[in-house]
């Protein structure tokens, strides 16, 4: 399968990667590096090979290598969003069963666009944490890596560790529905079972584990403060995934789901909505990340009232969004790790900036919000050369034209991409939010 993806992927290619050495002085008015906390002026990072070289104050352009003038903008680290669903491609919609209704070849040419629109918003990292045709994030990952799809560098689950008929699979479809196996590559039944869907998973290229620990909002018959996976069956997954150098992260809306995954060894928490005060202490004693979506309630509940979502989905977010809200203010309050994760994906791949807003409101600094999406994010990768604008780093940068430490809802509207040393995007703002602002 993922030989047919990739000769798919290579017909959809819009860019060429560029060749050989190149040196490029950029000149970033100011310079923002959330990890340290600082912000300087008027500076000049040297990038050779995709990495940052040298940063000093700017004295003048050189003769030799490329100039990018960002004098007049606020310059920081190219962002990372540690939850999408980008390989999925089309989305969420008020139909349950809708990845059955698309072929393979449309599913990976849909996911290539979304990759090219997420990458042209500053997001120039992604988690995507998992698709419900297997192996297809596989594919896309490998086709950017290799510079045939523009998008964001990539790491993927390959697929979900789930219940048959749980928070991971399809769910939904008319009585009769024949569900390939493609789409249940990663269902499990006990804890040998679980060991071996992860050697499956790995073997066929996944980056770390997605476990669905609770129940989910967006599927149909499953209770996000429902257990799912036994701790016996997390306990077995997470551990072949580290006797592998993988990890694993657990989808985990309830309150003994978040605990059960944390004691078996996920890094980080996908959504937490339900968490409890001894989740809460549990995640900071272990070190372990919550990763949650706190925009997203506000998108379901209008688009999915427009749209007529199903009643179900509905209920169950509204029956979670204020609790998560309320959990990541005592999170933020308490120190516990947290990183910038959206679930793009149920709302429109682009919009992912619109979640800086939201952290800022339940407690977090801007500052501590940018970090969250770059230096804290790149360490709970376990890829700290990300995630910074200082020498040693992979040259990622994203400009705006305002300071987000006073607005940070303009990083909505960037106005200049670089990825790996290679100017990416350079636009009109203006032009480009509204256009977006309209979705």
């Amino acid at each position: 399968m993922q030989v047919r993806l990739m000769g798919m992927l290579m017909l959809a290619a819009s860019f060429s990667a560029s060749a050989g050495a190149e040196t490029v002085q950029l000149r970033a008015g100011h310079l923002i590096d959330p990890g340290t906390g600082t912000v300087t002026h008027d500076r000049e990072l040297i990038i050779t090979d995709g990495k940052i070289v040298s940063d000093r104050p700017w004295k003048g352009v050189r003769a030799d290598g490329r100039l990018i003038d960002w004098s007049s903008k606020w310059v920081l680290p190219g962002l990372i969003d540690l939850h999408t669903h980008v390989a999925d491609g089309y989305g969420q919609g008020d139909d349950p069963a809708e990845p059955l209704t698309h072929s393979e070849g449309a599913t990976v040419l849909k996911g290539a666009e979304m990759a090219r629109i997420t990458l042209h918003a500053g997001f120039t990292t992604v988690r995507d944490v998992g698709v419900y045709r297997g192996l297809t994030d596989v594919a896309l990952r490998n086709a950017i890596a290799a510079g045939e799809v523009e998008g964001p560098r990539m790491f993927v689950a390959g697929g979900y560790i789930t219940i048959p008929g749980g928070g991971g699979a399809v769910t939904g479809a008319k009585p009769g529905t024949v569900i390939g196996p493609e789409f249940r590559i990663g269902e499990v039944r006990g804890p040998v079972d679980a060991r071996q869907k992860v050697r499956n998973l790995i073997g066929s290229g996944a980056d770390f584990i997605k476990l669905i620990a609770t129940g989910a909002v967006l599927a149909i018959g499953s209770e996000p403060g429902a257990l799912e996976l036994t701790p016996e069956e997390m306990q077995a997954a997470c551990d072949e995934a580290k006797v592998l150098g993988k990890y694993c992260i657990a989808h985990a809306h309830g309150a003994e789901g978040i605990k059960a995954a944390i004691r078996a060894g996920a890094r980080t928490i996908e959504h937490a909505s339900l968490v409890d005060d001894e989740g809460l202490r549990l995640a900071k004693d272990r070190g372990v990340w919550l990763d949650m979506d706190i925009y997203d309630g506000d998108w379901i509940d209008e688009i999915g009232t427009r749209d007529h979502w199903p009643a179900e989905y509905l209920k169950k977010n509204r029956d979670t969004t204020d609790l998560q809200r309320q959990g990541f203010a005592k999170a933020v309050k308490l120190g516990v790790p947290l990183t910038y994760g959206t679930d793009a994906g149920v709302y429109p791949h682009g919009l992912n900036a619109r979640q800086f807003g939201y952290m800022v409101r339940y407690g977090m600094t801007p500052m501590q919000a940018l970090a969250s999406a770059t230096s804290e994010a790149a360490k709970a990768l376990g890829h700290e050369e990300l995630g910074s604008v200082t020498a040693g780093h992979v040259a990622d940068f994203v400009a705006v034209g305002r300071d987000p430490l006073v607005d940070i809802t303009v990083l909505q509207c960037i106005d200049g991409v670089i990825q790996g040393g290679r100017l990416i995007y350079r636009g009109d703002a203006a032009e480009r939010c509204d256009r977006w602002a309209r979705k």
